[in-house]
Parts: structure tokens; C-alpha cells; sequence
């Protein structure tokens, strides 16, 4: 047989390369129906129509975004408020807490003294919670002269009128009031508390700070300025009422 010696050896050798086998099968029964059946052209435009889809999907995550970074903004903006407001608010406790901390022992002490007890009795609070006090309890003890530590459930019904009364006329004094108002403070003491009571009243009372005192017992309302009683007439069937001054009679 002839060879042609005009034939390109390069192109021969190309005829004989053979496609090196690695053992990899393409299983195109997992695409769609679609797929199998498209062109290249159909599915190109598949593919830019997604596209345009991404570009949307792209824009609401910037704008999700921005919110975001807004609501972030925002949120710190109130955290730093809040802190504001919680400093504010440990700050103004603290400031009332420790002015009636220093009055409640000296108040306590005038209430309950007596020639017998010239120093009266000790009275104090305590915070259960330092860094946020105004969270959580105060502890209130007081303890009557010549009387060991007791919780106040466990004091007597006068002793309790006495540390409670004390309790109230030191929170007064952080920001007192032109007028005190006592309805029966009196009721559960014997004669004793209630001439302290009255010897207190006395010597806090001023123009500046009125006491407005309810009692059924002489031994507290007869050492007013003045009194005004109410009574029933039986006749008219209601209520009526008569002042005495009883400045008029100073050391009568």
C-alpha cells in the first residue's frame, strides 16, 4: 500500500489519541425533565431570569441590613438612657436613704427617753442589697431601751407604734411637708408613750410645721395649741363642731 508522504504526521497523531478512561460515570437521571429536554439557550435564560431574581434578594438584604445597623443605633441610644436614668435613680435613693439612715436613731432615741431611760433606745436601717437598694428590702430594728435585739414582729404593740412613728418623722424630715397628720397614733400606747409622743410633738412643732393630731386621749391632745371637737346633736340628728385656743390658758 502507498503512503502519501504529503499527509500531516501531526494530524494522524491525533486521530490515534484516545480519551484516558477514569473510571467516572455522569448520571443525568437526577436532573429535571425540563433540564433534560432544554437547550443551552433555554436554559440561559433560565439562569438570567434567577439573576434578576438575586439582584432583589440582593437589595432587601441591604436595606435588611441598614435596618439593622439602625435598630442597633437605637438600641444602644436606650441602653445609655437607661443607665442614665438607673445612675439617677441609685444616686437620689442613696442620697434619701442616707439622710434618713442618720436621722431614724436620733428621732427613735427622742421618742423613747424618759428620766429612767435618759438615752432612750437605738434604732437603724440596713440595705439587703447595696448595688441596686432600691430593688430589694430594708431592715428596720429597733430596740425599746434596757431591751436586747428583737425582730419588730416581736415587739409589743406600743414598742411597734413607737419604732413606726419614728420610722415616719425621719422619712418627713428628708422632705418635710408644711402639716403632719396623726389619726390615733395613740390608740395601742399606755400613758407613758403617749406623754413622749406629745413632749416630741411640742418641740417639733413650729409655723413652719404643723401637726394635725387625732386622739381620744387627754393626756396627747391637751397639750395642743388648740382643739376642735366633733360631736352628735341628738336633736338635729348630725354632727357638729366647736374650737377651743387653748393658748389662752398657758400655764394656767
Amino acid at each position: 500500500m502507498d503512503v502519501d508522504e504529503d499527509e500531516d504526521p501531526s494530524a494522524s497523531a491525533v486521530q490515534k489519541v484516545e480519551v484516558q478512561d477514569y473510571g467516572i460515570d455522569v448520571d443525568f437521571e437526577d436532573l429535571d425533565d425540563d433540564l433534560k429536554e432544554n437547550g443551552e439557550e433555554q436554559v440561559e435564560e433560565q439562569l438570567l431570569e434567577k439573576i434578576k431574581t438575586l439582584g432583589g434578594v440582593e437589595n432587601r438584604l441591604h436595606d435588611t441590613e441598614k435596618d439593622f445597623e439602625n435598630s442597633r443605633k437605637e438600641a444602644k441610644k436606650a441602653k445609655d438612657r437607661f443607665q442614665t436614668v438607673k445612675d439617677k435613680r441609685y444616686e437620689l435613693f442613696n442620697k434619701a436613704f442616707t439622710h434618713i439612715s442618720e436621722q431614724i436613731g436620733g428621732v427613735y432615741k427622742d421618742l423613747t427617753k424618759s428620766s429612767t431611760f435618759p438615752l432612750g433606745g437605738t434604732a437603724y436601717l440596713d440595705m439587703e442589697d447595696s448595688d441596686e437598694p432600691y430593688l430589694d428590702g430594708i431592715k428596720y430594728h429597733a430596740m425599746p431601751p434596757m431591751k436586747r435585739f428583737r425582730d419588730m414582729e416581736h415587739l409589743s404593740g406600743g414598742e411597734k407604734t413607737m419604732a413606726a412613728l419614728a420610722l415616719l418623722f425621719a422619712v418627713h424630715s428628708y422632705q418635710p411637708s408644711p402639716f403632719f397628720v396623726l389619726d390615733e397614733v395613740d390608740a395601742a400606747l399606755d400613758n407613758a408613750n403617749v406623754q413622749k409622743i406629745s413632749n416630741y410633738i411640742r418641740s417639733h412643732a413650729g409655723p413652719g410645721f404643723q401637726f394635725i393630731v387625732i386622739s381620744l386621749k387627754t393626756g396627747l391632745f391637751q397639750q395642743s395649741e388648740a382643739l376642735v371637737g366633733i360631736f352628735r346633736d341628738q336633736v338635729e340628728c348630725s354632727s357638729k363642731s366647736l374650737t377651743l385656743d387653748l393658748r389662752k390658758y398657758v400655764d394656767a
